[in-house]
């Protein structure tokens, strides 16, 4: 189906322009024409053509139970789904329009600049993505968006984030079985090797929280990291993020390249688990308890009062500083 400008799709939507494309898919800027000022954008949703009558019959049917879940989201970190429809045998989602630059952008324009982004910003940015992510998560059945990369990333004129592209939504379940919007891979650098199976049911919010990590260490080196595939081959592939940016943390560059393990058990379980080892400093040790790693001596401490052992420790730790304070002052 050929869209033009000036086009008006379900009595409703006035074509502007293409705004974005895919092989999964278009998106279009449209005016609403029946709320004045308004503008949304319209992704097309391109089905198999080699499908039989029955398989794409079942596909639509699919389309409208996703669709139906998306719409009734509500996060401000995503794009409100307000519509959605079939039109000359195209499925079609209506979204609101998100101004701003993709962070993708932003990432090129610091390594041309021969410069990295801002720490605290990638960070900031991080901590919104990862809000996101725990509220599709949290859906029941859960929502994994599998398609989480920079270029589906905007920074809002008034510096909010959004993740702005649907195009690879499933709904995991209760069997953990895949439904997909639409069948996709997503992009290689920022794709686990599991989501490689296509519809097999092997993707959980595990796959999400792998190409989050990729997303962050793509924005504080400039680069994405190596594809999944090559680094299951080449296991050396991967450098460290602090071997290209000195100024990222040893706690950051630990939690991303947990994120990116190669088997989704080698990465955090869930989302809020990354948090913690991103912002927090806390991991699962090889025993498989919880291990805190500080960054600077306050960290240890603040740690240290919220945890009963470490806290324990920190008082007979102090204790003992002060009967060596006392010994001295004595010897003397």
């Amino acid at each position: 189906m050929s869209i033009q400008a000036k086009e008006i799709l379900h009595d409703r939507y006035r074509i502007l322009r293409p705004i974005g494309s895919g092989g999964m898919g278009s998106l279009f800027l449209a005016d609403d024409l029946r709320l004045d000022g308004r503008q949304c954008a319209i992704k097309t949703v391109v089905g198999d053509p080699q499908a039989t009558p029955e398989t794409r019959a079942q596909a639509r049917d699919q389309f409208y139970r996703e669709a139906s879940t998306l719409a009734r989201l509500d996060h401000p970190s995503l794009p409100k789904v307000s519509d959605f429809f079939s039109e000359r045998g195209v499925d079609m989602l209506v979204m609101d329009y998100v101004p701003g630059e993709d962070l993708r952008s932003m990432t090129r324009a610091a390594h041309n600049e021969h410069r990295f982004l801002p720490i605290h910003d990638v960070l900031t940015w991080a901590r919104q993505l990862i809000d996101a992510l725990s509220y599709l998560h949290g859906q029941s059945p859960p929502i994994v968006h599998q398609d989480v990369k920079p270029a589906n990333v905007k920074v809002t004129p008034r510096g909010l984030i959004k993740l702005v592209d649907f195009g690879l939504v499933k709904l995991l379940a209760p069997e953990e079985r895949t439904i997909t919007v639409v069948q996709g891979r997503g992009t290689a650098h920022y794709t686990p090797l599991e989501q490689y199976g296509g519809d097999t049911g092997h993707t959980t919010v595990r796959s999400d929280i792998y190409s989050l990590g990729a997303t962050i260490y793509c924005l504080l080196t400039n680069h994405p990291p190596e594809e999944a595939k090559v680094r299951f081959l080449q296991t050396e592939s991967l450098p460290s993020i602090r071997e290209i940016n000195p100024q990222v943390s040893a706690r950051v560059d630990r939690a991303v390249h947990w994120a990116l393990g190669l088997h989704p058990e080698n990465r955090p379980q869930d989302i809020s688990m990354f948090n913690k080892a991103l912002y927090s400093g806390v991991f699962p040790s090889l025993e498989g308890t919880i291990d805190f790693v500080p960054e600077t001596p306050s960290e240890w401490w603040t740690h240290a009062l919220t945890d009963p052992i470490q806290r324990n420790m920190a008082l007979i730790a102090g204790l003992l500083i002060a009967l060596a304070t006392v010994a001295t002052v004595a010897a003397q």
